[in-house]
């Protein structure tokens, strides 16, 4: 009986270690889980970036040294719905816009 208690034990710690290597949270599932985890982010960081790259040029437009008068003006109008005075409006129903 005393020759089985060190195999025992032995296969008893290999069987503890090999079930973590396999299911814990650095084993195998865990790090299919990762590495899952790791692509969503750089899907997210791919389109923040763009996002971010988009906004730079957008606010580049708007620096004093390179503003554009023209674009400023047409945003101007746009957004406050605004025209001058000698101007002539005509007006488009909202289906013929599209």
């Amino acid at each position: 009986m005393r020759r089985l208690i060190t195999p025992a034990i032995a296969i008893a710690v290999l069987a503890y270690f090999g079930f973590h290597a396999m299911n814990g949270e650095l084993g195998l599932v865990g790090r299919a889980m990762i590495e899952r985890q790791v692509a969503e982010l750089e899907g997210e960081l791919e389109l923040l970036t763009a996002e971010r790259e988009e906004l730079v040029a957008r606010v580049s437009l708007l620096r004093p040294e390179s503003l554009d008068p023209d674009m400023l003006d047409e945003r101007a109008r746009l957004y406050l719905n605004l025209v001058h005075p000698d101007e002539l409006v005509v007006l488009r129903p909202a289906a013929a816009q599209k």
